[in-house]
């Protein structure tokens, strides 16, 4: 989970309508763009196809951009996600079945 969930230019005039993005698209943004992983790696880790990865990726660089260069909000929220469950057979995190976040959301 994002420790923030809106990001935003200053100093802007006008209210410009904001961009949202899923928390699927930023685990993606997470798991690629900061902590280096392939594809493989990020579609493993989120238990979706490498195909589905790359489509997520897409959107989420796609919605990255258009708040950098046309500076409007970003807003994370919702998506389809289900956070760790604490079972060390089904847990695809690097937590290995020890998170402490265990809930699910869609």
């Amino acid at each position: 989970m994002p420790d923030c969930e809106r990001f935003g230019p200053k100093g802007t005039k006008g209210a410009k309508q904001g961009i949202v993005m899923g928390l699927d698209e930023y685990e993606t943004i997470r798991l690629i763009d900061l902590e280096g992983q392939t594809q493989e790696q990020c579609a493993a880790q989120m238990n979706i196809a490498r195909t589905t990865a790359q489509a997520i990726y897409t959107s989420a660089r796609r919605k990255l951009a258009e708040c950098l260069v046309n500076a409007k909000e970003l807003t994370i929220t919702g998506g389809e996600y289900e956070l760790c469950n604490g079972n060390r057979e089904t847990c695809h995190c690097p937590c290995q079945g020890r998170c402490p976040r265990r809930q699910k959301n869609i």
